[in-house]
């Protein structure tokens, strides 16, 4: 099931696409500074990406004296879900970042196993993975679809929301639930009797307004920042899955940078997924603490019990992971996130 695009912004799309693949290859003009690199991503400014993305902007261009120019395209106002990856391949964008989800479908698998269910239980055992050798070995993966990894950002733990709440495995059944293009999270809502509908994340409320999807999981700050609350009354606070992004750009435009620039993007880069990610955990505190103020919204905290019957529900969703894409991989982040 999809949701048809606007055909204008198809048509734009379509164009700068077009556009991109003749200058595919074409050697640059000598002495054109400055080097255009445009940053699109799918969420507001003021969540941790959009934050993240600022930062890096602002480092750039202080450091850069002008060889670099930073453009920023939030909000899928450049490329969406749907399109950003391809944009890349064809150079009509130099950076981006994905949530690790869409990597499975790009021809990565292993990044699916940040969509096990009740895998990590705070942030600080996710960065014991990402900002470890396990998460170094798997942004090396990348490029082997012609992706240059660059780093991780959090968002958050992602909650659901509904017309009711999600207490247990029953409430979950026949609903149809906006989940992005991963097969871990289409295993878990289909373990849950639900019916995943893969959207992008910018047709995710037009979506829900319509009726198109019952459901969705998202961080609180994504659930705040797209106004969801008008249109989900409950919020159930399951804490069930991790959502983060790895920026990454293109290995053509990654090489055509001079060292001295390559070094300046990276260090400034580190710098504001650093920033990013200080700021996941306090915007989502923030986030929740606005959402609990909602007038109509109801705000649903899972006791143990009901907890851990979704986990029973859903551990044959790891299973089958370890099977598929490799109990090496999933042995050597349990022992990553055990390492603390």
């Amino acid at each position: 099931m999809s949701v048809e695009r606007p055909s204008s912004l198809l048509c734009a799309r379509r164009r700068l696409l077009v556009a991109a693949c003749a200058a595919v290859g074409a050697p640059a003009l000598a002495g054109a500074p400055p080097v255009l690199l445009r940053f699109s991503h799918v969420v507001a400014p003021d969540t941790p990406k959009g934050q993240m993305a600022l930062r890096f902007q602002a480092l750039v261009h202080q450091r850069g004296g002008g060889r670099i120019r930073v453009e920023l395209y939030p909000d899928s106002s450049l490329w969406g879900d749907d399109d950003e990856m391809e944009a890349l391949r064809l150079g009509a964008v130099e950076m981006l970042a994905p949530s690790l989800s869409k990597f499975g479908m790009a021809g990565v698998p292993e990044f699916e196993v940040f969509d096990l269910p009740y895998l990590f239980a705070d942030l600080a055992q996710v960065r014991r993975v990402t900002q470890g050798a396990v998460g170094r070995g798997l942004l090396e993966r990348l490029a082997r679809q012609q992706i240059r990894g660059l780093g991780f950002l959090d968002n958050g733990f992602k909650q659901m929301s509904a017309r009711h709440a999600l207490r247990t495995p029953d409430d979950y059944r026949g609903l149809r639930v906006r989940v992005q293009a991963s097969q871990v999270l289409g295993e878990q809502m289909r373990a849950l009797g639900a019916h995943p509908v893969v959207l992008p994340f910018g047709e995710t409320q037009r979506a829900l307004a319509s009726g198109v999807v019952d459901a969705a999981e998202n961080p609180p700050s994504n659930f705040l920042t797209q106004g969801l609350a008008a249109l989900q009354p409950h919020l159930t606070l399951t804490q069930h899955g991790y959502l983060g992004y790895a920026v990454v750009t293109h290995p053509r435009f990654w090489e055509s940078l001079s060292r001295v620039d390559r070094a300046l993007v990276d260090d400034a880069l580190a710098e504001a997924l650093a920033h990013g990610n200080r700021l996941a955990e306090a915007l989502d505190r923030q986030a929740l603490a606005t959402l609990r103020q909602t007038p109509g919204l109801r705000l649903h905290a899972l006791g143990a019990a009901e907890r851990e019957a979704l986990r029973r529900h859903l551990r044959p969703v790891v299973d089958g992971f370890g099977r598929s894409v490799g109990a090496g991989l999933l042995r050597d982040v349990q022992r990553a996130i055990g390492s603390g």
